[in-house]
């Protein structure tokens, strides 16, 4: 009794039910050779959902799917019998279940090896491995009864049954969802096959084992995982063509395309079918990310196109890491899993330095190229185009910095911190450039005044400067050293411009100034409106400036129209002994100033700042009380903290009626601490005093 009772453990009683957990394929392989993929019959099936759906419910149920305990029973016509459904329920207790199942023995023969190849034609691979158990056991039983096959015929078998399952493991990613019943039971004889392995390992000591036992299918298994994962891996016609890409880029491409739709197969349907045990996600999973890794290693070793480090960069940072996650079911196993990164961070590193000097050479040329081609269009002999009525040269104000913005924005796309190496790299090379072209406008402006359109050259030369002005401002630190290198050139190249444009305008207003001092103020309202409509003129030529730089040059013929009146307050040409001459002097210049500052402020002067300079110089002139003079003198000084002695002293001189002392006591009154003052913007400290 007791030598029968591993026969009772492991024998007819663990065979599952044939009607419940064993799906018919309804066709037997036709060729070994093909995959179970290739063979699948084409009839119609409810849809993969479906089935799962199903599947999942039958789990809950005792004895279903293939998954009964070991408490059924085969007849000789190889029907399963639930435990359940012994034929003498009359029995009951160990004792009744025993003399059950001797009555069933007695009744029942081992099945045929044919029976067994029967079953695994019809791929009822569930039936098939529950009977091969049986043939196995009756070999190692004392009785000769009743057997018809011998090890080397079952182990035959085995070999078929062991090519069906694997063929059809090896295609689990396809049949998850065209044949999901086959697939599960090509598992399901997978966990059988290695309960049976562990039951016959805690059955017999180690010293003892069989010379076919046990199997070890869950590391074929393994491998044949991993034979599948590569050959899917490697197939790159599977993924359609990008003509945009290399085939570096295609194979990348194809690799994470496959990998992160078969893993989503494999985390939504495959996952399920295994016990916890298998950690089936995490091996199909790292399997995926080993290939993708040795592949993308191998690449970054070799020698790579410009465009093709970035891809793989692009993929190491940015695709691969993110991408994976963007369906929730696959996330959350990737998460569990920590797959880390495609390269190895040294080797990484390597490559984003190969990146960033590539970058950084392709941007200065582009620079240089794009300079170049500006100074040829300045050769030509055509007018600049003009943009909502201002000169406009788009070559260097759009094009240059979309090429460092755009080559900023591609490192960032790879990762932040490639992004902020290149952003300073390219800081640096950014006020090169603005040298270079400082350097190319100064030539251009000596050697080309006799260019028929050489004003507005010049003008869309600065107005180019505006572009550059604004990408500074918003996209570069104020910490940055670059950023006040980069407006100081700007600076020195409007200027620049400015200076040669107002050049002949400040030629004819000199000779004008000169009437209020040759005159002595006489008919100084008709020499200021000479001068205001000579002005005007020129005003209107510089509209074509953009607005910025209008109001900036026409703040510039204020600033020089005021100082060209002080200039000849402070030449020592008139000098009035009386207060009425010096009341009437006064008036001359107050009316002078207001006419001055409305023609400048109508023409869209900001610099409100000028404004008071002339008034107050009359006021000094129409007051006779000391204190008084003294305070608008201290007022004066305050406005206009660049106001030095030599410059009181020359306009005092209009003041004849003063007395030495007085005079020495006004001059006194300039505290010391305006020497030392920094004023908002220079003024009188642009007067030379004779």
């Amino acid at each position: 009794m007791m030598k029968m009772l591993p026969f009772f453990q492991s024998g007819p009683f663990g065979i599952r039910s044939g009607s419940e957990g064993c799906i018919d394929a309804n066709r037997p392989f036709e060729n070994n050779s093909a995959s179970v993929a290739e063979q699948v019959p084409a009839c119609p099936e409810p849809s993969a959902d479906e089935i799962w759906s199903r599947e999942e419910k039958m789990r809950e149920m005792p004895g279903a799917a293939c998954r009964a305990s070991r408490a059924s029973s085969i007849t000789s016509n190889e029907s399963c019998i639930s435990a359940g459904d012994s034929p003498e329920k009359g029995n009951k207790g160990i004792k009744g279940m025993l003399k059950s199942a001797f009555k069933i023995v007695k009744k029942t023969k081992p099945p045929s090896v044919k029976q067994v190849m029967d079953l695994l034609g019809e791929q009822k691979l569930c039936d098939a491995i529950q009977h091969l158990f049986v043939l196995e056991k009756s070999l190692s039983s004392k009785s000769e009864e009743g057997l018809n096959s011998s090890q080397k015929d079952i182990e035959s078998v085995y070999e078929v049954l062991k090519h069906k399952v694997f063929s059809t493991l090896k295609d689990s990613v396809l049949l998850a969802k065209t044949n999901p019943d086959l697939l599960q039971q090509a598992v399901e004889a997978l966990k059988e096959q290695e309960k049976e392995d562990q039951n016959y390992m805690s059955e017999n000591p180690p010293d003892q084992n069989m010379q076919f036992r046990p199997r070890k299918w869950k590391e074929l298994w393994m491998a044949t995982v991993k034979e599948s994962v590569e050959a899917r891996m490697k197939d790159t016609n599977r993924t359609p063509r990008n003509e945009n890409l290399s085939a570096v880029g295609q194979n990348l491409l194809h690799m994470g395309m496959t990998m992160k739709e078969d893993l989503t197969v494999v985390a939504k349907y495959i996952n399920k079918l295994y016990p916890p045990e298998f950690n089936v996600f995490s091996i199909y999973a790292e399997l995926y990310h080993n290939y993708f890794a040795s592949q993308a290693k191998k690449n970054a070793e070799s020698h790579l196109e410009d465009k093709d480090i970035y891809l793989l960069l692009s993929w190491v940072h940015n695709f691969y890491p993110k991408d994976m996650r963007k369906d929730q079911a696959l996330a959350v196993e990737l998460d569990k899993v920590k797959l880390g990164s495609l390269l190895p961070s040294s080797l990484s590193k390597e490559l984003e330095n190969k990146y960033l000097d590539s970058e950084e050479v392709t941007v200065k040329n582009s620079l240089s190229r794009c300079l170049d081609k500006e100074i040829q269009r300045w050769k030509e002999d055509k007018e600049p185009e003009k943009l909502n009525g201002h000169f406009q040269s788009e070559l260097l104000g759009i094009i240059v910095i979309q090429s460092i913005y755009s080559s900023q924005k591609r490192a960032e796309d790879i990762s932040k911190a490639t992004g902020e190496e290149l952003s300073h790299r390219l800081l640096k090379e950014l006020p090169a450039f603005l040298r270079s072209y400082r350097d190319a406008f100064e030539d251009f402006k000596e050697k080309s005044k006799k260019h028929r359109y050489y004003k507005p050259i010049l003008i869309a030369n600065i107005n180019n400067c505006w572009n550059f002005r604004e990408y500074t401002e918003k996209y570069i630190a104020e910490k940055d050293d670059s950023k006040a290198d980069i407006l100081s050139i700007l600076t020195d190249i409007e200027n620049s411009g400015f200076d040669v444009l107002l050049q002949q305008l400040f030629a004819q207003l000199k000779p004008m100034f000169k009437k209020f001092t040759e005159n002595k103020w006489d008919s100084s309202s008709e020499i200021m409106n000479e001068i205001i409509k000579t002005t005007s003129k020129h005003i209107s030529d510089f509209k074509t400036l953009k607005d910025p730089f209008y109001h900036a040059i026409v703040e510039k013929i204020h600033a020089r129209l005021v100082k060209e009146y002080i200039v000849r307050l402070l030449k020592r040409k008139v000098s009035l002994k009386t207060p009425a001459q010096q009341q009437t002097l006064a008036q001359h210049i107050s009316k002078n100033a207001a006419d001055l500052e409305a023609f400048c402020t109508s023409n869209g002067s900001q610099a409100t700042w000028l404004n008071s300079a002339l008034p107050k110089l009359a006021e000094i002139i129409r007051l006779q009380d000391l204190g008084a003079i003294k305070i608008e003198v201290a007022t004066l000084a305050t406005t206009y903290p660049d106001i030095r002695k030599r410059h009181l002293e020359a306009f005092l001189h209009i003041k004849a009626n003063l007395s030495r002392s007085e005079l020495k006591s006004i001059l006194g009154y300039l505290a010391d601490s305006t020497a030392s003052t920094q004023p908002r913007a220079p003024l009188f400290s642009n007067i030379n005093v004779s």
